[in-house]
């Protein structure tokens, strides 16, 4: 029986319809549920509306239940609309009429917003960790091939000089503009919604700042009505931190496949983490990178699709809600995939130090050799001019040498500030 079943079943074709993949994904956030449920059990203890001896059947059961979870053993079945509805039936079912009593003061509504907090929280968090490690791997990388020349493009065309430590902290110091999304996603989702039930409060005496300090909320969302308006907003402020990171990824991802190419051969990977082709022996595709790429586009889509869900929609809740879970979820667990498989796969990274050898590389050394010209008196448009006539008929003789001393340039790469930058984020 649904929580808001009146007696009258709803028509299979309607149910089959509204709850769609709901279970499977309730499924993740069930250790929340329980969490929250927990924080509930005492309040209502406190102020009154149960209880100790309920309070304690109540939360022995969930621990219970917070086991089952924690062992893969929790399912939601078809009988069952979502994870609130099993976990109060099996509240219920071990403790009897206290197990009726955990929703007082509550609704779905709010169940669920505290649920996607807590979950949003915990899976933030993690992502942090993941961006620290990938950073401190390239900023590693960085220092190790600083001194590696490689050449440069802009319209893919042959630029100037880089190098391999300018290539590699260049990622490692984007992805602490994206630390600084997820962060602001995590001060979004660090505020309890508990209590505003279906939008607009409880005329019980319940107390909120007790359950924002046991479920570890930073503050309240105060105002009931604000809490539910922030269903939509948590997510989109999530998924737009996703998308920063998922924009350096698929940006890295396309450097590493384009530079394993054999017309560039900048890089190359050991072979078991490349693939095969079924009719081509010679080949060692970058499979593993251009699906991160692939898979960090997709999530950049992300943002967009749940901003058309929720457009327009009036304060209140409204079951188009419900779809943001759909994108959401998965694509929390494919980000954590891909900052794993980049990390893997770039640990073993093999870098070609002759590059510079090739001659179609002479002429990266073009904005070297003018500003020598400059810096020895010569106005900067002869110097281009000088230079430019050099290039033009052949007798441009290239430096092969870099002397930048500004900060961020290839010969002061300043990798401790970067560091100092990243800390300071976390």
């Amino acid at each position: 029986m649904k929580l808001w079943e009146k007696g009258i079943p709803t028509d299979k074709q309607v149910d089959f319809f509204t709850v769609g993949n709901d279970r499977e994904l309730d499924t993740v956030l069930a250790k929340y549920d329980v969490l929250g449920s927990i924080a509930q059990a005492k309040m209502l203890q406190k102020v009154g509306l149960i209880s100790v001896n309920e309070k304690t059947d109540l939360l022995q059961a969930l621990n219970e239940i917070l086991i089952d979870i924690e062992k893969g053993d929790f399912q939601i079945e078809n009988d069952f609309e979502d994870v609130h509805s099993k976990i109060e039936f099996l509240l219920t079912e071990k403790v009897g009429n206290a197990g009726k009593k955990i929703h007082t003061a509550r609704s779905r509504n709010d169940q669920i917003l505290v649920d996607m907090n807590l979950f949003l929280k915990e899976e933030l968090n993690q992502i942090k960790n993941q961006i620290r490690q990938l950073f401190d791997l390239l900023m590693e990388l960085a220092e190790k091939y600083k001194n590696i020349l490689m050449p440069g493009y802009t319209h893919f065309q042959i630029a100037m000089p880089s190098s391999f430590g300018l290539w590699f902290s260049a990622y490692a110091e984007s992805m602490i503009d994206d630390i600084i999304l997820v962060n602001a996603a995590l001060i979004i989702v660090d505020q309890n919604p508990l209590g505003s039930a279906a939008g607009y409060g409880s005329s019980f005496p319940i107390d909120r700042t007790y359950t924002t300090n046991e479920l570890g909320f930073k503050t309240l969302k105060y105002n009931s009505v604000a809490a539910q308006m922030s269903r939509g907003k948590s997510e989109k402020s999530t998924a737009f931190a996703l998308c920063s990171l998922a924009g350096t990824l698929s940006k890295l991802a396309m450097d590493v496949t384009l530079y394993m190419s054999q017309n560039f051969n900048f890089v190359s990977l050991p072979s078991h983490l490349t693939t095969g082709s079924s009719i081509m022996p010679h080949k060692k595709n970058p499979d593993v990178f251009e699906l991160i790429r692939g898979k960090c586009n997709k999530i950049q889509a992300l943002p967009y699709e749940l901003t058309l869900i929720t457009n327009n929609l009036p304060s209140g809740y409204h079951r188009d809600l419900q779809l943001l879970k759909e994108g959401l979820i998965p694509a929390i667990q494919t980000m954590k995939a891909c900052l794993d498989m980049t990390h893997y796969s770039l640990k073993d990274i093999k870098i070609n130090d002759n590059i510079l050898e090739d001659p179609k590389y002479n002429y990266l050394f073009t904005v070297d050799a003018l500003n020598e010209l400059v810096s020895q008196g010569i106005p900067f448009r002869d110097a281009y001019r000088i230079i430019g006539e050099q290039v033009e008929k052949g007798t441009f003789q290239s430096p092969k040498k870099t002397t930048h001393t500004h900060e961020g340039s290839i010969n002061n790469l300043c990798l401790d500030e970067i560091k100092k930058k990243m800390y300071e984020s976390l």
